[in-house]
């Protein structure tokens, strides 16, 4: 054969293999579901091409914690409200009804939208009165992580927070193997009270998802697989977010994905009020790492001076051990009588979440905090089994 020929067969034959290849090569798969620990999705379902989703603003009671139960505003009976997730391209329609005592208004934080579903009251529509219904409905052209809350300044202080998670129509790169959102709030609640003060200044609870430490379910992660944690702020006080054992990407920010030329690295994120914030990291150390506000005053609960028995008279409470001569040690009690095994409450928040955690655990995880369990292939795969087995008390 000609060898000009011969070659021109030999690149067809290739084309052909390499096209054949092609078209056995599996799609790659989505982007996993973005979970919202403690928290549900909002469902959906289907008018034509439209996602209809049905959204409830009402009082609720929420569990911060075991024992300490809250009268917060919120939606579909949780504060924060449930996690709205849609695709870019998307158009939905939210049916809002408003159940609370008062008007309000929704406002979907980032996203471009025509003034009149912006959720302004006074300005694009008009208050929503108690007992009243507003619909919702326009397009998707966005991706990120983004947020809905009323647009009642004192309302936004009660609890009236959910996600909205807009999934890119192009998968970005490269991908996460788990993928979770956490919304940051914060209280001011008295300990003989469960309603919050809205107008105070100095907040007791701080909450990942409606849940102070040690309640906050734990994130749990494989060994070796690439992490994305979403994080929305809205309250009075910045939050500078910090995760132990590991340097992160900031990959995402309130108005998009960024560029990853520009990708800041670090293991502390500062999340502002009204903004949001994705990281990424490779979990390829295996551990139980906290991940928590590091402001000292937030890494607690019950923030509050004189509270009662809780003093260091310690009356009907177990004490830790203590130097003789340590109520003359200027500064004494810090921790001793805030933290520690008289805070430990392992039972009372056990999850599959929680399984294999040492003993006592809980007493030191407080306030807006809660643990990155990187598990090695057998620990991780119990730890699923069990969510498998109990899925009443597993997280989302």
């Amino acid at each position: 054969m000609h060898p000009r020929r011969d070659f021109f067969k030999r690149l067809l034959t290739l084309g052909a293999g390499a096209s054949a290849l092609a078209h056995s090569t599996p799609a790659k798969p989505a982007p996993p579901r973005v979970i919202t620990p403690d928290i549900a999705d909002l469902p959906f379902t289907m008018d034509g091409s439209v996602k209809v989703f049905h959204l409830v603003a009402e009082p609720v009671k929420q569990t911060i914690v075991p024992g300490r139960t809250l009268d917060l505003w919120g939606f579909n009976g949780s504060a924060p409200g449930p996690t709205i997730q849609a695709t870019e391209g998307d158009r939905v329609r939210i049916v809002f009804e408003n159940h609370l005592p008062e008007p309000t208004g929704i406002h979907w934080h980032g996203l471009e939208l025509p003034i009149e579903m912006d959720g302004v009251p006074g300005l694009g529509q008009k208050p929503i009165a108690p007992g009243g219904r507003f619909v919702y409905e326009f397009a998707l052209h966005q991706n990120g992580t983004f947020f809905y809350h009323s647009h009642m300044a004192m309302q936004e202080m009660v609890g009236l927070l959910g996600g909205f998670i807009i999934h890119p129509r192009t998968a970005w790169s490269p991908p996460a193997d788990k993928d979770y959102f956490i919304a940051l709030q914060e209280y001011a609640v008295l300990p003989n009270s469960t309603v919050p003060n809205s107008m105070k200044m100095e907040f007791n609870w701080l909450t990942f998802n409606g849940k102070a430490g040690p309640a906050a379910t734990p994130l749990i992660v494989r060994q070796g697989e690439r992490v994305r944690i979403r994080l929305v702020n809205l309250g009075m006080d910045h939050h500078p977010i910090h995760l132990h054992g590991f340097t992160f990407w900031e990959t995402g920010r309130e108005g998009a994905r960024q560029p990853e030329a520009i990708w800041p690295r670090g293991n502390t994120v500062l999340v502002g009020v009204a903004q949001a914030r994705d990281i990424e990291f490779i979990a390829d150390r295996a551990g139980d790492w906290m991940f928590h506000c590091h402001l000292p005053h937030h890494m607690m609960n019950q923030m509050t001076s004189v509270v009662g028995p809780m003093t260091r008279q310690g009356e009907g409470m177990p004490m830790p051990e203590l130097p003789a001569n340590a109520n003359q040690v200027p500064l004494f009690p810090q921790d001793a009588y805030m933290e520690g095994p008289m805070m430990a409450m392992d039972k009372e928040v056990e999850k599959p979440e929680t399984y294999g955690l040492p003993a006592g655990w809980s007493g030191y995880v407080g306030g807006m905090m809660t643990l990155v369990r990187v598990l090695p292939p057998e620990q991780y795969q119990k730890i699923m089994d069990l969510k498998a087995r109990h899925p009443e008390n597993a997280a989302q």
